[in-house]
């Protein structure tokens, strides 16, 4: 196990600004039709994949939020990713899956390599960054009056993705029985996703995102408007996908990053600085015997 703890005083170059993306039009819901029999489907090449930040700085015009963070995050291992409000958090999440080029005053610096390929490459693009690297967010999104058959493979469409009808029916039992409600849903698959409640929308986005087989899951404090009982399902259901996919979550929730994830990165910024990793490493040591005292200080509950 290492622990680190920033100390690199190396100048910050700044990049060209990053692209802004053009809204991508939503299409017409497909009609559902009967499951059938799992197609023949191979898994990724190679297991699990890794997901590398190296020296990400971020702007959003000229204030700098994030300063030179770089962090591997392994396959097969949950890492969240801890800190006060304001620190970057979930800045640096959105940077993991080219969501920080959507807004038109931002600008980055570094490379995020997923199993060594630099996902803001010119030749990688956009669809194909959000495909393999999914997202949940903070608050529950799912389209309100598309079925939630449709909600699940509304992911297929978006990212450009031709299946036909039998791999597409099995696409949505499998992905909302990883997402733990498909015992709940799978008489009422015609019925609007917007019925459900806040905690089965949460693991309805959770299988929308697994239908297009991403190599890495991000989740955006993906429990902080949930109940006990949803955001307990929610939990269960992260650890279960852990050895399917690498997963990265945001949380102020102390008590849940030490249930969930094994290894932990604490963020900060300090006295109107930009944003750092002060220190990283395996969860349980992070809570017991931290290396920084302001680490100590944090997860014991003094500061944030």
């Amino acid at each position: 196990m290492t622990q680190t703890v920033r100390s690199d005083d190396s100048p910050t170059q700044l990049l060209a600004p990053v692209r802004v993306i053009e809204p991508v039009s939503e299409p017409g819901p497909p009609a559902p039709g009967p499951l059938h029999a799992a197609p023949a489907l191979d898994p990724h090449p190679g297991g699990l994949s890794s997901l590398d930040a190296r020296s990400i700085s971020a702007w959003f015009g000229d204030h700098n939020v994030l300063d030179r963070v770089s962090l591997t995050m392994p396959g097969g291992v949950v890492t969240s990713l801890i800190g006060p409000s304001g620190c970057g958090k979930s800045t640096f999440l959105r940077i993991l899956n080219r969501m920080h080029e959507l807004v038109p005053s931002a600008s980055l610096a570094g490379e995020v390599l997923l199993d060594g390929q630099d996902i803001y490459d010119p030749a990688w693009r956009l669809t194909d960054a959000r495909r393999q690297i999914g997202m949940v967010f903070q608050k529950p999104n799912p389209f309100p009056a598309m079925s939630i058959y449709d909600n699940v493979v509304a992911g297929l469409r978006l990212t450009g993705r031709r299946v036909a009808q039998a791999e597409k029916d099995w696409l949505v039992e499998t992905s909302l029985t990883k997402a733990g409600l498909w015992t709940e849903v799978r008489n009422r698959l015609a019925a609007p996703g917007g019925g459900l409640s806040g905690g089965q929308q949460q693991r309805l986005c959770i299988a929308r995102s697994l239908a297009v087989r991403p190599r890495v899951l991000l989740m955006d404090e993906p429990c902080s408007a949930l109940d006990p009982t949803s955001t307990r399902v929610i939990e269960d259901t992260m650890l279960e996908l852990a050895s399917e996919v690498t997963i990265v979550i945001v949380t102020h929730n102390m008590q849940q990053a030490a249930r969930v994830s094994q290894q932990c990165a604490f963020f900060l910024a300090e006295a109107g600085t930009p944003g750092v990793i002060v220190e990283h490493g395996d969860t349980s040591a992070m809570f017991t015997s931290p290396q920084d005292p302001r680490t100590e200080a944090y997860v014991q509950g003094r500061f944030g």
